[in-house]
């Protein structure tokens, strides 16, 4: 069984990436500029002045998001992010 990877600190950085570490101590690099690219809704990200700043982890620790219309699953993180060296 795969649990969902749980997310236990979070810190938004310069030029769209995610910081994040897990539960397990796995710590990566998100580029959100990618899904900027290719998911419509998360464009407001780029035009609205400091949205990206403003996420939030939802009381299981398994989702960030923005808003109602953008969210990041924790597995996506997890599994695309770059681990930090």
């Amino acid at each position: 069984m795969n649990l969902i990877p749980r997310i236990k600190h979070i810190e938004p950085r310069d030029d769209y990436i995610l910081h994040v570490t897990f539960d397990d101590g796995k710590s990566v690099n998100y580029d959100v500029k990618d899904d900027i690219q290719t998911l419509p809704s998360y464009r407001s990200l780029l035009t609205e002045h400091g949205l990206f700043q403003n996420l939030q982890l939802d009381e299981s620790r398994t989702c960030i998001f923005w808003s109602d219309s953008i969210d990041l699953p924790s597995d996506i993180i997890y599994e695309y992010g770059t681990p930090e060296q």
